[in-house]
C-alpha cells in the first residue's frame, strides 16, 4: 500500500474549497500511476518522490491550484501557461488533462528518473564586463603596465578590483586600495593573488 504522509492530509484539509477536489485528484493519479511514490512536504508544499528524487509537485494558493513535473518540459513539453507549474492556474479538475494524460505524464517523469536524466538548465548570460569607476579608469590612464594587465583581465578578474574599490566605506580606503590596485596591476598580479597557488 502507497505511503500517505499524514502533512498533506493536513495541507489538503487546510486548502480552500475550490481546491480540495483538484489536490485530491492529483494525488490518486500519482499514487495509481506509481505506486512506490513517496510523499513529502518541501518548500511549504506537497511533493512526490520515486527512489529519493523529486517527481512533481502540486500547491494551492488563495484563487488557484497549480501541478508542477520536475522534468516539465521533458514530461509535457512547452507551456506558456501562467502560474507555477505546467497546467497554469487551476480553478476545477475540468482544467486538468484527462486521466489517462495525466497517469502517462507520471510514468513518463519515473522512466526519466529511472534513467538518471538531469533537468536542464537553462544557459545563463555571462555578466557584462564591470564599470570602471572614474576616477580609478583616470589612475589606470596614467599607469600603462596596469592598464594593459587589467585589460588582459577576465571579466570576473576586473570585477574582484571594482567591487573591492567600490566597497571602501572611507574616502581614504578607497584611495589606498586604488594605489595598491595599480601596484598589484603593474606587477600582473589579480586581485586575490595572495590566495592562488
Amino acid at each position: 500500500m502507497a505511503h500517505r504522509d499524514p502533512r498533506i492530509d493536513a495541507y489538503i484539509a487546510k486548502s480552500a474549497d475550490f481546491a480540495k477536489p483538484i489536490l485530491e485528484h492529483l494525488r490518486a493519479v500519482v499514487h495509481s500511476a506509481c505506486p512506490e511514490v513517496e510523499e513529502s512536504i518541501k518548500w511549504n508544499c506537497p511533493h512526490f518522490l520515486y527512489k529519493g528524487s523529486l517527481l512533481c509537485s502540486m500547491a494551492a494558493f488563495k484563487q488557484h491550484c497549480s501541478f508542477h513535473f520536475w522534468h516539465g518540459k521533458q514530461v509535457v513539453g512547452g507551456t506558456d501557461k501562467d502560474g507555477m507549474g505546467q497546467f497554469g492556474k487551476l480553478t476545477s479538475v475540468k482544467q486538468l488533462p484527462a486521466k489517462q494524460a495525466l497517469v502517462d505524464y507520471v510514468r513518463k517523469a519515473v522512466s526519466l528518473r529511472e534513467a538518471g536524466v538531469k533537468r536542464p538548465r537553462a544557459p545563463s548570460a555571462p555578466r557584462p564586463p564591470p564599470e570602471l569607476p572614474a576616477d580609478f579608469a583616470a589612475l589606470l590612464k596614467k599607469h600603462a603596465a596596469a592598464r594593459k594587465t587589467y585589460a588582459a583581465f577576465s571579466p570576473s578578474a576586473q570585477r574582484e578590483y571594482v567591487e573591492w574599490i567600490a566597497d571602501a566605506k572611507t574616502d581614504a580606503t578607497r584611495q589606498k586600495r586604488m594605489a595598491t590596485a595599480l601596484e598589484w596591476l603593474a606587477e600582473g598580479k589579480q586581485r586575490n593573488w595572495k590566495y592562488q597557488a
